[in-house]
């Protein structure tokens, strides 16, 4: 897909995605977003985020400098659920954005 695809998504309320249209209604993506604010003031989300490691480049990072990232992001459809977010460094997520894993993963490569 073109980069700019990827620029577009925050702005567009349904994507195309292989010829599929999933429909991401903003008032689902703030009701995650609130679910989301829940989730970091949990002892789940402190105990994971304590563990000092970014989820995708596995570096070790000071807790307070990890950021909270969903794997399937919201505006891809994703929820706010426990096996859905994950933590990460600043720089990964702001790379990351708004991509499914799998897009990410083959980011990566491209840069190797």
């Amino acid at each position: 897909m073109p980069q700019g695809f990827y620029r577009q998504l925050r702005r567009e309320k349904a994507l195309k995605l292989e010829g599929d249209f999933i429909c991401v209604d903003e008032k689902e993506i703030k009701k995650e977003k609130a679910k989301a604010r829940e989730l970091r003031h949990s002892q789940w989300w402190k105990n994971l985020r304590g563990q000092g490691v970014c989820h995708y480049c596995k570096k070790r990072f000071n807790a307070r400098d990890l950021t909270m990232d969903h794997l399937i992001p919201l505006s891809r459809g994703g929820k706010s659920v426990k096996g859905n977010i994950v933590p990460a460094c600043k720089e990964c997520n702001n790379k990351k954005k708004y991509l499914l894993l799998v897009e990410w993963e083959d980011y990566l490569q491209e840069k190797l």
